[in-house]
């Protein structure tokens, strides 16, 4: 499984400054419902808790893609965005 260093690596400068800090942030909150599930807090407590860390990764993952998409169109590489999706995609 990737790092958080590793996966903040694939984008550029702030960006990945920004990816980095929202992966620590989701890593934090899922410290949180491992230590609430622990404490046998509320079922519904620690789903909300699942479900904003899931779409905290979610946001991270399309942010993660626009910059993708932004770095193809800027540097005209001949990697197809399209193939880039698809390969994120394909599972």
């Amino acid at each position: 499984m990737p790092t958080i260093s590793r996966v903040a690596d694939q984008v550029t400068g702030q960006q990945s400054d920004q990816v980095a800090v929202q992966l620590r942030r989701i890593r934090g909150q899922l410290e949180g419902i491992n230590n609430m599930y622990q404490q046998e807090r509320g079922c519904i407590e620690v789903v909300r808790q699942i479900i904003a860390a899931r779409n905290s990764l979610g946001r991270v993952a399309r942010d993660m893609l626009f910059n993708e998409a932004s770095k193809c169109h800027r540097e005209q590489r001949g990697q197809d965005f399209e193939a880039v999706l698809k390969e994120v995609f394909r599972n």
